[in-house]
């Protein structure tokens, strides 16, 4: 299953987005990574990093962000990792982690999350 990291500016937006994509597929490998570790709001590498070590396996990972530098610090642990299957999602948090998480139960590849979560924004347009 394709691994999945939810990166929050606040821990209690990537938890809660975490807990809901698990209610909708309670087996997918998710992360939270979300706020600083003194519980302040911001994001922070070594969060980031230990969460997609924790769920990198064959198939990859897809790392979701909220904006911003939160994609910014994510970039910084995907470089680090210097894995080609460790991939940042561009979609909505909410919408892309329920997707991703559905998806990843259901075996599909690491290409064809990156599409759905893509996908999960288009019907938001403004």
């Amino acid at each position: 299953m394709v691994g999945i990291v939810i990166v929050s500016h606040s821990k209690m937006i990537a938890d809660g987005t975490a807990e809901l994509a698990l209610q909708m597929a309670p087996s997918a490998p998710i992360r939270a990574a979300g706020g600083l570790p003194d519980g302040g709001i911001g994001t922070d590498f070594q969060r980031i990093y230990d969460a997609i070590e924790a769920v990198n396996g064959p198939d990859g990972v897809v790392v979701l962000f909220d904006m911003g530098s939160s994609m910014m610090t994510a970039e910084m642990a995907i470089e680090t990792l210097a894995d080609p299957n460790v991939r940042l999602g561009d979609g909505p948090l909410v919408e892309g982690a329920i997707v991703a998480a559905v998806s990843s139960i259901m075996d599909h590849s690491l290409e064809e999350i990156l599409a759905v979560v893509r996908q999960a924004g288009e019907g938001h347009k403004f």
